[in-house]
């Protein structure tokens, strides 16, 4: 299924499922086997939000062999974790403000995991059974801050998470598809994610052996090698195979 949140007109935010280019209306919660309703619009003519609302966003620092040597650090022996809190995440086409104190302001195209279920103490191989669906991120980050020691401050601030456009909920091989970054058309990440250092099995199971996961939450898997600054009036487009396109504007 893909899972979508949208707005129509003046209609209150609700959750939807693309069929064939059409969103229909979900019956039931998200994260408990919903029913496809009637047809609504098509995708076109609705506003796409963040397609979930997570209470946290659990992220991993330096998994990808190429970012760490960017970034002249060393291979870490388990995942490095860090926080994205709930005021960061807008959806696809959301305008992203880049602070005018920041003196480098980065995208980090992502491969986010969306929680399906309440999760604590999972194993490797059950991990699977407690994932709602994949979706595209850009873990926005103020890179002088965060070499200053202030990672919430450069990973936390309003819009620095825009997720989206959908949840796929049947990705085939999460672990082996291509992720691309684009800024202003130009490619500047390209990887696949079977190159992660931590898959994402591991990664569930080390997070959930000391804090419980909601429906909902968010785990940003890390960012491969090409990091680098956005300006004001830039575009971002962070695609992953089989999921779709996350477009962002930086103002």
């Amino acid at each position: 299924m893909r899972i979508i949140r949208f707005r129509s007109g003046a209609e209150p935010a609700a959750y939807g499922a693309v069929v064939d280019e059409s969103v229909h209306l979900l019956e039931g919660s998200v994260f408990d086997g919903p029913e496809v309703e009637a047809r609504v619009a098509a995708l076109d003519e609705v506003e796409l939000l963040a397609p979930c609302q997570p209470s946290k966003l659990v992220c991993v620092g330096l998994n990808y062999r190429a970012h760490i040597a960017e970034m002249g650090s060393e291979t870490p022996t388990q995942p490095l974790i860090f926080w994205k809190t709930p005021n960061t995440v807008v959806g696809p086409g959301a305008v992203v403000h880049r602070p005018s104190v920041a003196e480098r302001f980065d995208f980090e195209g992502e491969l986010a995991v969306v929680i399906g279920r309440k999760a604590r103490g999972l194993t490797v191989e059950a991990s699977g059974d407690y994932i709602l669906g994949y979706t595209c991120a850009n873990d926005v980050t103020v890179r002088d801050w965060q070499d200053d020691g202030q990672w919430t401050r450069a990973k936390s601030s309003d819009e620095f998470c825009p997720l989206g456009p959908e949840i796929v909920t049947d990705l085939t091989e999460p672990g082996n598809r291509r992720l691309q970054t684009r800024l202003n058309g130009e490619v500047r990440q390209t990887t696949a994610t079977s190159d992660l250092l931590f898959d994402i099995g591991q990664l569930l199971e080390f997070i959930t052996e000391w804090i419980t996961l909601e429906p909902g939450d968010v785990v940003l898997t890390g960012t491969p090698g090409g990091v680098g600054p956005m300006a004001t009036g830039d575009v971002v487009e962070v695609e992953i195979d089989g999921i779709g396109v996350l477009r962002n504007q930086i103002r």
